[in-house]
This record gives C-alpha cells, sequence and structure tokens, in this order.
C-alpha cells in the first residue's frame, strides 16, 4: 500500500487552491461541497469561479502564488497547467509540511484525490495511486451500477440507532453481531427502498428478539496458497470472524483478508511438530464458540482431505455446536492444474489416488499393491521424507521406475517449482523441493512437458535446468 487512505473533515477549513481553469473549478466544487473554506490564487477565472467569489463562497488571494499563504491552510491544490509553478507549490508546500496534490502528476503530490462513489453519509473512495485514473474511473462507474441511490439510508437510520443498540448490547461482540444480521435481512430491502418507518419497525423488532448467545465454528477449507483460490463463501466466512485459527502455512495473502479486529492463533504445524496438539485445538474451538463467538478454523487446502476436520466436526458437533464446512481447493488440484499436469487423461489415466506420506512409515497403512497398479495417478502429500520408500514400494510391485512424476514445492504460489523426472529420481527431486511439497506419480506427469502449460518454473531432473516458464 504506497498510500494511507482517510477521510479529511474539511468543515470550515481553509484550502489554497492554484488555478482558475476548469480543473480549478472542478477541485473547488468538490471542496465546497466538503464544507471547506476555499483561497484561490489565479490570473484568470472561469465565469463559475468569478461568480463564486462575488458570492463570497471563495477568497480570491490574489493572481499569483505566495508561498506565505500556505501557513494559514490546511491542504494545497495546485490546478494549473503552468509546471514550474506546480513545482513552486510542491516545493513549498512540503518546506512547510502541507499535504499538497498536484492535478495529474503524483509525483509532486503527498496526497492523493481518490475517486469517490457517493451514497451519504457512506462514500466509498479508489484510488490508483495516480497511475491509472481512466482505470478507476471505469471501476467506479461498475460500482455506481451495483449500490443502490438509497444505501446511504441505512447507514443513516443505523446512526440514529447506535445509542439505543449500544445501551442494549453490552459487549462489541453482541453489537456486531446485531448488524451483521440486520443488515442482511429485510431491513435492507426496506431501507434501500425509501421505506425508512418500515425499517425502523424492523430494527426495533429485531432489537427486541435479541442476539443469539451461543456461536458457532466455522471449518475453512484455504486452500494452497493463491488467494484467488478461496471461494465466496470462504471469503465471507474469514471476513465475519471473531477469531481465526490457523494453520502455520496459510499465505500472508490470504491472512491480509481475515477481517482486521478479529484475533488470529497459529494452531498449525511445521516440519512435523505441531505447535498445539490437536486436542487442545478442538477444545479452544469449542471454548470460544461456547463464549458466543463465530470461531473460524482455517486450513490449508480443504478440510476433509488429509486437514483433520472430521476430528474437529466431530469434536465440536458432540458438544451441541453447530459447525458447517467450506471445502477448499486441495493441493493436488492447484498444484496439478498451475503446473499444466492433468490428474486424469484418456491415453495415460483413468484413476487418481490420494495419499498421505506420513502413513509410509507404517507397514499396514497403505495398500502398496493397489497403488502400483498401471493407467492411475498417484498424489502423495507430506511424502518428502518417504520418498525413496515410495520408489523402492511401487517399483517391488511392478511400478516401472522409469514412470514419469513430477514433485510440486509451494502450489499455486508465486514461488512454485515443478521438478520432473522419473520414479527412480523421486528421492533427488523431493531433496530440491522446498516444503511444502507434494509428488504426481504417473503418466500423466509427462504431458507437461509435452504441452508446456505451466506459467511456473518446471525444473528437469538431469539439467536441473528450467524447461518452461511461460505461458
Amino acid at each position: 500500500m504506497q498510500t494511507f487512505p482517510l477521510f479529511a473533515n474539511l468543515a470550515g477549513r481553509p484550502v489554497l487552491v492554484i488555478g482558475g481553469g476548469t480543473v480549478a473549478e472542478r477541485k473547488t466544487h468538490a471542496l465546497l461541497d466538503a464544507g471547506a473554506c476555499v483561497h484561490l490564487a489565479a490570473p484568470e477565472l472561469t465565469p463559475q469561479l468569478k461568480l463564486w467569489t462575488e458570492q463570497g463562497k471563495v477568497l480570491l488571494r490574489g493572481q499569483q502564488f505566495e508561498a506565505q499563504w500556505l501557513d494559514d491552510v490546511f491542504l494545497v491544490v495546485a490546478a494549473t497547467d503552468d509546471a514550474a509553478v506546480n513545482q513552486t507549490v510542491s516545493d513549498a508546500a512540503e518546506a512547510r509540511k502541507k499535504l499538497v496534490n498536484v492535478v495529474d502528476n503524483p509525483q509532486l503530490c503527498s496526497y492523493i484525490v481518490p475517486s469517490v462513489i457517493d451514497r451519504s453519509p457512506v462514500q466509498i473512495a479508489i484510488s490508483s495511486n495516480g497511475t491509472a485514473p481512466v482505470l478507476i474511473r471505469q471501476l467506479r462507474q461498475q460500482l455506481e451500477t451495483l449500490i443502490p441511490q438509497q444505501f446511504g439510508n441505512m447507514a443513516q437510520i443505523a446512526g440514529r440507532w447506535r445509542g439505543k443498540v449500544k445501551q442494549q448490547l453490552g459487549s462489541l461482540t453482541e453489537r456486531r453481531r446485531f448488524w451483521e444480521m440486520l443488515f442482511s435481512s429485510r431491513f435492507a430491502d426496506a431501507a434501500q427502498s425509501g421505506d425508512t418507518a418500515g425499517a425502523e419497525a424492523l430494527l426495533q423488532a429485531q432489537l427486541a428478539s435479541g442476539v443469539p448467545q451461543q456461536g458457532e465454528v466455522t471449518l475453512v477449507g484455504a486452500g494452497p496458497g493463491d488467494p484467488g483460490l478461496l471461494t465466496l463463501n470462504a471469503l465471507q466466512a474469514v471476513q465475519q470472524a471473531d477469531i481465526v485459527f490457523h494453520d502455520a502455512l496459510i499465505s500472508d495473502e490470504i491472512m491480509t483478508l481475515i477481517r482486521r479486529d478479529a484475533e488470529r492463533v497459529p494452531v498449525g504445524k511445521r516440519g512435523g511438530h505441531h505447535s498445539v496438539p490437536q486436542d487442545q485445538i478442538n477444545e479452544l474451538l469449542i471454548s470460544h464458540a461456547r463464549k458466543g463467538l463465530r470461531v473460524v478454523r482455517l486450513k490449508g487446502g480443504d478440510p476433509f482431505i488429509f486437514g483433520r476436520g472430521g476430528e474437529e466436526m466431530q469434536a465440536v458437533t458432540d458438544q451441541g455446536i453447530a459447525c458447517r464446512v467450506i471445502p477448499g481447493i486441495t493441493a493436488a488440484l492447484g498444484a496439478s492444474a498451475y503446473a499444466g499436469i492433468p490428474l486424469t487423461h484418456r491415453d495415460h489415466s483413468q484413476s487418481v489416488l490420494f495419499v498421505t506420506g506420513h502413513t509410509c512409515r507404517n507397514e499396514n497403512a497403505i495398500d502398496w499393491d493397489t497403488l502400483a497398479r498401471p493407467r492411475q495417478t498417484i498424489v502423495v502429500y507430506m511424502g518428502t521424507v518417504n520418498a525413496a520408500r515410495i520408489t523402492r514400494e511401487l517399483t517391488q510391485r511392478g511400478r516401472r521406475a522409469d514412470t514419469p512424476v513430477a514433485v510440486v514445492s509451494h502450489a499455486t504460489r508465486a514461488s512454485q517449482k515443478v521438478y520432473a523426472g522419473t520414479l527412480a529420481d523421486l528421492h533427488a527431486l523431493a531433496a530440491q523441493a522446498a516444503a511444502p511439497a507434494l509428488f504426481i506419480i504417473g503418466e500423466v506427469a509427462a504431458v507437461q512437458h509435452e504441452s508446456r502449460l505451466s506459467g511456473v518454473n518446471s525444473v528437469a531432473n538431469d539439467t536441473n535446468s528450467v524447461i518452461a516458464n511461460a505461458t
């Protein structure tokens, strides 16, 4: 984030505008609407600017800019077509530590004026930090069509009732839950249609009925890392959560999507070591839900694929607490898609098996004969430590040593790499791959070489060189 977004209260505050053309007129109009006392400096004025000065709405300071005028103003706007004047204004403002905006010249600005969707008292501001104003204008046009004109009426009603709600509902969590329920109810339809009396009646009825005290737990699949793979339900869940218990490998980009005032508690594992035992995780979910909180358990991939989601769901529901599951894109699907490797292919594979590498240590945990069957794809999660054994067990049961394999590291992230080779190379490939990594074993792993579909780095074992780095 290059600039810090804020809304300035300009009511009654002096703002200096340098320039007298149509751009300066437009800026002056916006400042007057915000209640600012506009001071103006320009050798010539548009008819509208002249009228405002004659009416006393704008104070004309003079024809040429003088630096001392900055001492008694709050903000500065330079809106001239003279580059030298704009530079002088910017330098003088910086010297006096005054915020300055130079129209169409971001390099000379200490603040940017965003494009605004106005549904007073609701205002939505969007900006590209001066890099693409036309793009922002188009985005504003799209948002204008999505947000009803009466949207601000909801905020006005909420403002009038805010004190009563705070008086009746003592905790911040209760109040937040009340407003979330209200804005998702028929109240919103009434307010946006202009039926203020009906909307207030619905608000009063909702307040009288109170807020449910029992919390809930939502198991959310965050996908393998790319935030673009989050489902809409997953995004809504993390933005409504009161507290989020998250895995260690959730990407930073996804963590930024969590509501800012939600508590965040890491409970995942790295390198096979649990930071919090599973029984304790279960108890944390239960105890916080009993406090009436919206609890999110945020898991990499999908909660029900090697994520212990079934254990957590059972523990929560056994205590009579509501539990919802939001599936996520599991690592196998994300890794294969981003690497350009189809998990099934009419010519090569008619089935896919997912297996966790942790179980490879247990003699009876895996049916190796089933895994070694031809014309199927095997995806091994968390198998790096046991790569040599996986090769040995499969080849002893008939899987060819030259079976294509791919080791995908950091699936779907910008740092994703694909190490390609054969089953005989699996241990060496796994040793190169940074965790987390998974294995794709089967003839489909060679398709990536043929199609060059991958948009990420793919490294061949024999040359250790990049063989595909473009779409």
